[in-house]
């Protein structure tokens, strides 16, 4: 077994690299954002209009959406392997053309093409680890991706820092330069990673699927009992689903199909409405809300909540197949939900509200009032932290396990494009929201962590310790999960009742 995992986490920690330049990708714009040299050479002013600064964000999240959806066909006719290195190729043109960009409208065109491959790469990773995954750290495994997405964005946030120093047009075209590094090496070392077991028996490469499951969890050893027993079980599966094979995205919305679908989607929308990209996109500006002064001083406030969401995210990696997705899930939104309406209640009490003339925008002014901008500060890292433990894994983890293989790359597709396109929509919104509400964008934020929680109490179904093959099982129960708990719980007293009926008729006897 000891061979298997470490085989298994060098396969998964290699394709998570695409979590990094998803990652790398989403942080690094904040950081230019505010750089003179880049801004003079988009638009040949001072500043930015909120939504020239939104589209700048958002292009990149369209293209996202279009390259998640188009992953779901790729996935299926090309393998899931082949995607990735496709996606990865895309990533790096995107990449070539920001960096070389000399205008508003070549750098919207690039965050566009890159968007292609970071979607297609944010769908695909999370599919094929899962495929890869033995179901007793499944959790853990495809915890990888958010993990490399934290180290990206941290590494982003921390050269854009340091880039800053830099005279001239260098300031900006080396962070964003940088990325490319990642996609080649992806794109290169995909080569050699294995195709997906699972995908490999769906187009009948029996052989060739067992050898893969052997290399992964037996150190090679084909008669081991645990790659057959897994290999018989992917088999079964695949030939009870060729059955009712899905040939198009709206058989998906059939009943049988339909409330997992519901699921996956909505966990991947919540992820977004918890807040957290409001913080990644434009970190230097809520810093700067929050009583930090200097551009220098946000960015590197900004490094610092990278490095924490990074390191928060470890014990998902470590403990998420123990302690399960649905308690993760309802603490990590409390915890946010909490921090978030802390922030904005403080930062509303105290915070002065001044009209700038030249950005035409409202700004907060809290640094007259330090313990204030501490306090802020603080809630900020908090909310990153729980994020970064809870919602930020998990809401990758779930949509990647809960389908079956006849459906399980469109399914896929689709929830990943609803995440895109809730990204989108909050990239567009919030510049808006911190220009006219203000503080209330975190009381808004702050409310939509609490009807979450309410949401997975009420419907989300515990998937720990499932091999893929048996999410039948969890899902056919109540829709209402606490509905279910119970049954189960009436199901075993009158298990219990029998047997020990069953015990006294013997004993009389």
């Amino acid at each position: 077994m000891v061979q298997a995992n470490w085989r298994v986490y060098a396969v998964s920690l290699f394709a998570a690299i695409g979590g990094f330049c998803f990652g790398y990708d989403t942080g690094v714009l904040s950081g230019v954002l505010t750089m003179e040299h880049f801004i003079w050479t988009m638009r040949g002013r001072t500043f930015l209009t909120p939504l020239e600064t939104g589209t700048l964000t958002g292009l990149l999240l369209a293209g996202c959406f279009v390259g998640a959806l188009s992953a779901g066909q790729t996935a299926e006719i090309l393998s899931r392997k082949r995607t990735i290195i496709l996606a990865s190729i895309v990533f790096m043109i995107g990449c070539a053309v920001q960096t070389a960009a000399n205008g508003y409208g070549m750098m919207v065109t690039g965050r566009a093409i890159a968007g292609l491959g970071v979607g297609s790469l944010s769908m695909v990773v999370p599919l094929y680890q899962s495929e890869l995954a033995p179901k007793e750290i499944r959790g853990r495994l495809i915890s990888l991706q958010q993990f490399m997405i934290t180290a990206g964005l941290m590494v982003s946030f921390w050269c854009g820092a340091g880039t800053q120093y830099i005279e001239g047009q260098a300031s900006w075209r080396i962070p964003i330069g940088i990325q490319i590094a990642p996609g080649f090496v992806l794109a290169v070392g995909a080569i050699f990673l294995p195709y997906s077991p699972r995908w490999l028996i769906s187009k009948g490469r029996n052989e060739e699927a067992l050898d893969v499951l052997a290399r992964l969890h037996a150190g090679g050893d084909r008669n081991s009992p645990i790659v057959n027993e897994e290999y018989n079980d992917i088999i079964q599966q695949v030939e009870l689903e060729r059955k009712v094979a899905v040939t198009s995205y709206t058989e998906l919305f059939k009943q049988k199909n339909r409330r997992r679908l519901i699921l996956g989607i909505f966990i991947q929308v919540f992820q977004q409405f918890t807040g957290i990209n409001s913080i990644m996109y434009y970190a230097p500006r809520i810093f700067l809300q929050a009583g930090i002064a200097e551009s220098s001083a946000t960015l590197i406030a900004s490094g610092v909540n990278g490095v924490l969401n990074m390191l928060a995210t470890i014990p998902a990696i470590l403990y998420l197949d123990k302690l399960g997705r649905r308690g993760t899930l309802i603490s990590g939104a409390i915890f946010m939900g909490t921090a978030m309406l802390l922030c904005g209640i403080v930062m509303g009490s105290v915070a002065e509200i001044r009209y700038n003339e030249e950005t035409d925008q409202n700004e907060v002014i809290l640094g007259f009032n330090q313990h204030a901008s501490y306090f802020c500060i603080v809630m900020i890292y908090f909310f990153v932290a729980g994020f970064a433990y809870s919602w930020g894994p998990t809401g990758w983890v779930y949509p990647a396990e809960i389908f079956p293989l006849n459906i399980r790359a469109k399914a896929t597709s689709l929830t990943t494009a609803a995440n895109w396109l809730m990204n989108f929509v909050i990239s567009q919104i919030v510049p808006i929201m911190l220009a006219d509400i203000t503080w209330g964008t975190y009381i808004f934020f702050g409310c939509c962590c609490y009807a979450m929680t309410i949401a997975v109490y009420l419907f989300y179904p515990e998937t720990k310790g499932r091999s893929l093959e048996e999410m039948d099982l969890v899902f056919d129960g109540p829709i209402l999960v606490y509905k279910q708990k119970k049954l189960a719980k009436l199901q075993e007293k009158t298990l219990q009742s029998e047997e020990k009926g069953g015990v006294e008729e013997d004993e009389t006897k």
